[in-house]
């Protein structure tokens, strides 16, 4: 594999032994794979020509990543030739009127649904097909609710792989039709998300590759360039706080583990507060931080709209624990309408298109703020964590059913 000087390798959270970069999988002692970096000689922050050093990075895509993706952060990536689409560099929108209604000095909203299949999935999705092309697999495979299928389908395509995903019956029109588009196989499972995690173990027959979440370690690594880019939005201090959707755990412990390389690197002096939301009719991770758990149960009869969110036996339901409680922050529960709701409100006042995922992020905000959490002097983040496009019909529904 071609990767980065700061790329140190693969490690077992729970053994701390070093593994083969192709491996994937939890590992025999039970841990799960983690990417390390040497981050002794990451200047950002000190020295304003350091992001620069990437223009020299051997690619063969015509994309300049370093001024056009999250990929410009090479330096703790683990790839120098990376499958790129030119995810990354979101824009990050302030949103006045959202703010003076929840009693910050700054709100703004992180859109993740600029990116090429319109969600934060494709910086993990760049990453683990780069993974899986420099692995020489031949065959790519992952259950999803709907977005990491589309996002691993392009990323693929790119690649020339082939790939497949199972997708569970609710999966949104879109996710289902695109995944074809961008030239991937699709099997549709009878029911939601577990039955599709069931499908893709039971059914395919060939060895592949795989792409779910935290089995393949690059995915959420590759989610942690969304802190890089807040804290260079920042001057390379930090936010007060940051508010995410919580669904299978990824975004929560990406954005978690690129606020703590930026503190290993000394360019923050600490994490900012990190917050995340999941729908009240899913909450797992919820429960047992309210149980004072260290281990995620699963949800049983998991009911909600947000399918993106509809999770209940998350794969990284105890990293996200971890990640929220190393950021000194709260997991919270926030029911379907105010989710809803809050999508159409960023929509109808900061002309953004927040999908259902990221409605449940700026609900937060609000409850955290009804709550007395934020101060008047603070900078809050929520991250949308997809396209409004991909949940259309159901945010028009929710207008529909408030006579609009």
């Amino acid at each position: 594999m071609k990767t980065s000087e700061s790329f140190r390798g693969l490690y077992c959270t729970a053994s701390g032994d070093q593994h083969d970069l192709t491996a994937t999988g939890p590992t025999d002692t039970g841990g799960r794979l983690e990417p390390m970096y040497d981050t002794s000689g990451i200047e950002w922050g000190m020295d304003t020509s350091a992001l620069e050093r990437g223009s020299d990075a051997d690619t063969d895509n015509d994309i300049d990543i370093t001024t056009r993706s999250m990929w410009r952060y090479n330096e703790l990536l683990p790839f120098i030739d990376p499958i790129t689409a030119g995810e990354g560099d979101t824009p990050l929108v302030t949103a006045p009127q959202l703010a003076a209604e929840v009693g910050v000095e700054t709100l703004a909203i992180k859109d993740e649904g600029r990116n090429p299949t319109g969600t934060i999935l494709d910086r993990g999705l760049s990453s683990a097909v780069t993974a899986a092309r420099e692995t020489g697999a031949d065959l790519l495979a992952l259950a999803t609710p709907g977005n990491a299928g589309q996002s691993a389908a392009a990323y693929a395509g790119i690649a020339g792989l082939r790939s497949y995903a199972f997708v569970p019956s609710r999966t949104p029109f879109s996710n289902k039709a695109m995944v074809n588009v961008h030239g991937s196989e699709m099997r549709v499972a009878g029911g939601r998300y577990p039955d599709a995690e069931d499908a893709l173990a039971e059914q395919l027959q060939s060895d592949w590759y795989t792409l779910q979440e935290f089995d393949n370690p690059y995915r959420h690594d590759g989610i942690k360039t969304v802190a890089f880019e807040l804290a260079e939005a920042h001057g390379w201090d930090m936010p007060d706080a940051v508010v995410v959707p919580a669904g299978t755990g990824e975004v929560v412990a990406g954005v978690a583990k690129g606020f703590r390389e930026l503190t290993a690197a000394d360019i923050l002096d600490s994490m900012p507060t990190l917050y995340a939301a999941q729908p009240s009719g899913c909450a797992p991770i919820v429960d047992a931080a309210t149980e004072g758990a260290v281990e995620v149960e699963p949800w049983d009869n998991p009911d909600t709209i947000v399918g993106e969110l509809e999770i209940p036996d998350p794969n990284g339901g105890t990293v996200a624990l971890e990640a929220i409680d190393e950021c000194d922050g709260e997991i919270i529960a926030v029911d379907d309408d105010a989710i809803l709701e809050a999508a159409v409100v960023a929509a109808q006042h900061a002309g953004l298109e927040i999908g259902a995922a990221g409605g449940a992020a700026i609900a937060a905000v609000d409850k955290l703020a009804d709550r007395g959490v934020f101060d008047p002097t603070d900078t809050v983040i929520a991250v949308n964590t997809e396209s409004g496009t991909k949940t259309a019909d159901v945010l028009r529904s929710h207008l529909m059913g408030k006579g609009i």
